[in-house]
């Protein structure tokens, strides 16, 4: 490997800046994507994958996806938590990419709640906890 010039220097400090303004700017909307050994299984990957994809083509820098811990309703996974900014989290359950492009068009970006797709989360679980942002 060749010397780090003051040119390299300058071109990775604005690169850690621009990741870190990503970082610090405020969400409005955050998705979770449970990932425990059931939620994978069932499918939580391509359910992640395509709300990247979603993401992107929306353009909007305010979304963001992390991959969270098992809510201890296997049976429904893979679930997808969607917190809005100033309302009350909804999983949604049995996800797949089908259902997750719906979602993400008419709750993240439209505000309508799909409830068909929800699911209760047993009574004493603790909030969707995010353990990584995808």
């Amino acid at each position: 490997m060749g010397k780090v010039t003051v040119e390299d220097l300058n071109r990775i400090k604005e690169k850690t800046r621009s990741r870190m303004a990503m970082r610090e700017q405020k969400a409005t909307a955050r998705i979770t994507v449970h990932m425990g050994d059931c939620g994978i299984k069932a499918g939580g990957r391509e359910v992640m994958k395509v709300l990247l994809e979603e993401i992107g083509k929306s353009g909007r820098d305010d979304i963001r996806v992390f991959a969270g811990d098992c809510l201890g309703v296997c049976e429904t996974e893979p679930n997808v938590t969607v917190e809005i900014e100033g309302r009350q989290p909804v999983v949604y359950q049995k996800m797949d990419q089908d259902k997750v492009r719906r979602i993400f068009d008419r709750h993240v970006l439209g505000g309508d709640v799909q409830k068909e797709d929800t699911v209760e989360v047993p009574a004493g679980e603790a909030e969707p906890q995010t353990n990584q942002e995808g």
